[in-house]
Formats: C-alpha cells, sequence, structure tokens
C-alpha cells in the first residue's frame, strides 16, 4: 500500500474524528487505531496520570517528525554508515533515515534545510505517527 494511501486515511481519520479503521486492497491491508480517552455516554474517562517528569528547558529548534508507525533505521542497510549525523548540515529533500512499515522501505526526508542539532531516536527502534526523529538548530 503505498505511504501516500496511509496518509490520506489518517486524514480522514483525523477529520471524520474516527477512532479505527481498516482497509484491505488485494492481498494488502492495514488496520489503524487512535489512541484517545475512552467515551462512553458522552463522557470521557480520566486516564491515569502520571507525574511529569521536571523539565529544565524545552529543546529548541525545529522537530522533524514521522509520518507513520514503523521501525526506524539510521542507514540504508546493515553495516554502512548512517544518513545523517549530529552536527551535519542537510537539505530539504536529503534522505535522513528510514522507517520500516508492513514490509515497504519508506525514506523520511528532510522538509527544510539545515543542521542537525539532535536524533531523537536510535536505529532499530519501533516509532509512532508523528514522535519527533530529529531537531533541527535553532
Amino acid at each position: 500500500m503505498d505511504i501516500r494511501k496511509i496518509k490520506k486515511l489518517i486524514d480522514l481519520m483525523i477529520e471524520s474524528d474516527l477512532q479505527a479503521i481498516e482497509v484491505k486492497e488485494g492481498d494488502q491491508s492495514i488496520a489503524l487505531t487512535r489512541r484517545n480517552p475512552v467515551v462512553a455516554a458522552g463522557v470521557v474517562a480520566a486516564a491515569p496520570v502520571a507525574e511529569a517528569p521536571v523539565v529544565k528547558s524545552a529543546p529548541r529548534g525545529a522537530v522533524e517528525t514521522s509520518p507513520m508507525v514503523g521501525v526506524f533505521y539510521a542507514a540504508p542497510s546493515p553495516g554502512e554508515g548512517p544518513f545523517i549525523n549530529v552536527g551535519q548540515t542537510v537539505s530539504a529533500g536529503e534522505t535522513l533515515g528510514i522507517i520500516e512499515a508492513m514490509k515497504i522501505m519508506n525514506p523520511i526526508e528532510a522538509t527544510q534545510s539545515g543542521v542537525i542539532e539532535e536524533i531523537l531516536v536510535k536505529n532499530g527502534d519501533v516509532i509512532q505517527f508523528g514522535q519527533p526523529l530529529f531537531r533541527y538548530r535553532a
């Protein structure tokens, strides 16, 4: 299934306030579920509240987020060097990493030019939609 179709499904879920959706196309299928508080009879169930960690100061700079759920890979293949390193200048459109979703390798491209200040995920991490991946220098 094409990543653009998956993004359209996510947009549809957000616009329609759907909690879950499943689509089958031939031998491919995808099921998406939102993580929202449970609503029962118009009442939002309270989620357990964890004590928030003390944050000294919020990191500054633009953040590149994940467009999908999958496994993050920092290099084109095992044994090769990473696509990018901290302190490296990147151009918009340059590949920053790969996310494997449904056995498809999807390149994550820079949406802007800048210097990579921080890489927020590790090679092999399972990542979520919207999760911050990289932070550019402010």
